[in-house]
């Protein structure tokens, strides 16, 4: 029983250590992000970046089908099924448009000048849409992780919102539907990573997405070669970290989480991006963001606390 227990905390501590090191990636983004902008349209961004996942994570998920032929050729037969082949496309199809969409409405959200600050908070509003999409889905969240969220968002007004108060620019209507588009992400990459391998199921959702971003981009925009190049460093940050390795990871480290709880690790991206600010580029951490830091910490530890029950009494 203790070795099953230990198990059980082992992996839970892993996947989301897995969720941790996505939100620390994401952290650094948002700056990435709003540079790139401001040589190149929203698609061309998300079709640039959505390519690069592809191309970091082909070399991989060739590697490892050889491995699986020549070591556990079992479970190579099972990949090569029809079934699994129609869970991966499908799940690829809708992890990639889903990621598609989130990504093109935050990048819309930046060219209408939207604070970084702002951004984060508004993007981080997953938490609060996936239990609730997750109700009208039939499933239920408990008490303790409701607490963690109304925490969280608290922590995340104090942490990314000024003392002024919060204003509405048209940039935040985008950001606003991008955090209902990244709770449905979310909730999609749970449903079918039970279904096919983490890494395969990353790639397919950035070969679509690579090619829905490709198309609007061919449709809406006229990219120039000279404002791409200006854009690359961003491109390759947001493509290959972000993209091909932290998106990755939050599929990786999804398996077996609540989708709830989930959400909460990730969004301490908003934490991670004040703290890097303060610790790198020698901005001033004030005490109002201090203490959003510590809300949101304190939320997701509320979230990773064991469900309490009430032990019956023993009959007489």
């Amino acid at each position: 029983m203790t070795t099953t227990n230990n198990s059980t905390l082992f992996f839970e501590l892993r996947q989301s250590g897995l969720l941790l090191l996505t939100a620390l990636i994401w952290g650094c983004s948002f700056v990435a992000q709003s540079v790139g902008m401001e040589t190149v349209g929203p698609f061309t961004f998300t079709s640039s970046r959505m390519a690069l996942g592809v191309l970091s994570l082909l070399p991989l998920v060739l590697f490892m089908r050889r491995r699986l032929a020549a070591f556990k050729p079992d479970e190579a037969a099972r990949r090569r099924s029809s079934e699994y082949k129609k869970n991966l496309l499908l799940g690829g199809f809708l992890c990639g448009l889903f990621l598609f969409g989130g990504e093109s409405l935050q990048q819309f959200g930046f060219v209408h000048q939207t604070e970084v600050g702002k951004a984060g908070f508004i993007t981080a509003l997953y938490i609060v849409f996936v239990p609730l999409i997750g109700l009208l889905l039939g499933r239920k969240s408990r008490p303790l992780l409701w607490i963690s969220v109304a925490v969280a968002v608290a922590g995340l007004w104090y942490l990314c919102i000024p003392p002024e108060g919060f204003t509405v620019a048209q940039g935040d209507l985008y950001v606003f539907l991008c955090a209902i588009v990244f709770a449905l992400h979310i909730l999609v990459i749970s449903r079918f990573v039970t279904k096919v391998d983490g890494i395969e199921l990353s790639l397919m959702q950035f070969f679509f997405g690579s090619l829905i971003a490709s198309t609007m981009m061919g449709i809406f925009e006229t990219p120039t070669f000279a404002g791409w190049w200006a854009a690359l460093p961003s491109i390759l940050w947001a493509g290959i970290m972000s993209n091909g390795i932290a998106y990755t990871l939050q599929i990786v480290g999804q398996r077996g989480m609540n989708e709830t709880a989930a959400s909460l690790i990730l969004s301490l991206e908003s934490v991670v991006s004040v703290l890097a600010g303060w610790a790198l580029l020698g901005e001033v951490l004030s005490m109002r963001e201090g203490f959003g830091c510590v809300l949101m910490a304190a939320a997701v530890v509320m979230a990773q606390l064991p469900e309490w029950k009430k032990t019956p009494k023993a009959a007489a």
